[in-house]
């Protein structure tokens, strides 16, 4: 009979990198989600609710914010669940999928509902698969 002892340390650095490409991931998506919107400023479109115009800084913290708590479910999943890539990718595309219908909730012209819906395929787009890819 054959055992094979395996030093802990060496499991913990077999697993790739978590935390620095999700935090790259996270300024990514805010960045990208800050672009869409300035875009769609520059088009015309007043991102206003309630005659209130969104602040651009607003959306790269909220997608920021948001993406590392994506990024601390991956975390969470990577050390409780069996699959955690696949736990991660299921539960952050129903996550994304719900999000779609917070826009549609505010006071706000259809245009501006669509590209607020933009920025949330956009941030999921961009973040899901970079996380998911670090999982096993």
């Amino acid at each position: 009979m054959t055992a094979t002892l395996t030093d802990a340390r060496t499991a913990t650095t077999t697993r790739p990198a978590l935390v620095v490409p999700g935090i790259a991931a996270a300024v990514a998506a805010a960045a990208a989600t800050t672009t869409v919107a300035t875009i769609a400023r520059a088009a015309g479109v007043a991102l206003a609710a309630e005659g209130e115009q969104i602040p651009l800084l607003g959306f790269a913290q909220i997608t920021f914010i948001f993406s590392v708590v994506g990024l601390i479910l991956a975390a969470v999943l990577r050390r409780k669940a069996a699959r955690p890539r696949r736990t991660f990718v299921r539960t952050t595309v129903a996550l994304a999928a719900a999000s779609l219908a917070a826009p549609f909730t505010l006071p706000m012209d259809g245009v501006s509902i669509g590209v607020l819906v933009l920025t949330h395929v956009v941030a999921a787009a961009i973040v899901i698969p970079a996380v998911a890819a670090r999982l096993r």
